[in-house]
């Protein structure tokens, strides 16, 4: 799947928020062309380089981008709203010369559907007194509360935790591995019982 990829200093998860301020040429050229073809976009941590001016050199894992609203309130920036959708791995890429990197990707399979096991109801629970909260928009629907990945990947939005962390998460293929961490991370914050 050729795709355009967005390297951020961030690490977008499947079903992840994200919302986005475009300016730079080549995002809005790459904002119009997946408008138009209702096509998802990459977004990859960036590895080295920055944001904005010269090309970032991205990570090689990261998370399909599909734009569900857009709008622009002042002239020549562009307000995205993005949710996460599968996760991918760059097998080649190339700059175009605008700058905007390209890249040949094969989509990483969704992890299978796993129920949370009781000694990570404590990840459960704090993602519900979040919702209950903040409401609804925090995370986007539907909730999953009873999916391992679901769950492991909205605490690894939350938390926070370094974005070099979080990269090795999205790469995970394991969600209960996931979990694991993401509890272990939690007690030691003791915003979560050790298991017993």
């Amino acid at each position: 799947m050729k795709l355009p990829i967005f390297p951020l200093n961030t690490v977008l998860f499947p079903d992840g928020l994200l919302p986005l301020r475009v300016f730079e040429t080549r995002y809005m050229d790459m904002t119009r062309d997946c408008l138009k073809q209702d096509r998802p976009f990459g977004v990859c941590l960036i590895r080295e380089g920055a944001e904005v001016g010269a090309p970032a050199v991205p990570e090689t894992v990261g998370c399909l981008a599909r734009i569900t609203d857009w709008d622009m309130q002042q002239q020549g920036v562009l307000g995205l709203k993005t949710r996460g959708g599968q996760r991918f791995r760059i097998v080649s890429s190339s700059v175009g010369s605008q700058g905007l990197i390209s890249a040949e990707t094969e989509l990483i399979p969704p992890e299978p559907k796993i129920r949370v096991p009781r000694e990570y109801d404590g990840c459960t629970q704090l993602l519900r007194m979040l919702v209950s909260d903040q409401g609804n928009a925090i995370f986007a629907e539907p909730h999953a509360f009873d999916d391992a990945a679901w769950v492991g990947y909205r605490l690894a939005d939350i938390l926070p935790v370094p974005l070099v962390a979080k990269q090795k998460l999205l790469e995970l293929t394991d969600s209960l591995q996931r979990l694991a961490i993401l509890q272990r991370f939690l007690e030691q914050r003791g915003l979560a019982q050790p298991k017993r």
